[in-house]
């Protein structure tokens, strides 16, 4: 990460599982999964359309030796307040059903984590 000319190491963005914990500790707790229907929590059946959930984060992982391992972790709330996380590949291996799904999601951010340098 770099901020005002520095580079500083966020420990939790090192890896896939580590986002992913970290994303539960901050309230993310659901597991989504995309269906033929829509988006839909591994905990309950309630199916959420496009125009029902916002992205409020994403990140992307690199595999170091296999391309197999790239990963999106796709942070999400729906409207009525569930917070949790969705996973795909990228690249050759993304699933087609989850590609279409969030092209059609209009509500994308990309937060930028900063900390607070004086530099």
């Amino acid at each position: 990460m770099t901020t005002a000319g520095q580079t500083q190491e966020v420990p939790w963005m090192k890896s896939l599982s580590s986002c992913s914990n970290k994303m539960k500790e901050d309230g993310f707790k659901e597991d989504f999964l995309v269906t033929k229907q829509g988006l839909s929590s591994y905990s309950d059946s309630k199916i959420y359309k496009p125009e029902q959930i916002k992205i409020i984060n994403f990140y992307r992982f690199e595999g170091v030796s296999d391309p197999g391992d790239n990963s999106i972790l796709y942070v999400i709330e729906t409207d009525d307040g569930h917070k949790g996380t969705l996973v795909d590949a990228y690249g050759a291996y993304s699933d087609s059903d989850v590609s279409k799904f969030i092209v059609a999601v209009e509500e994308i951010q990309k937060q930028i984590k900063s900390s607070k340098i004086n530099a």
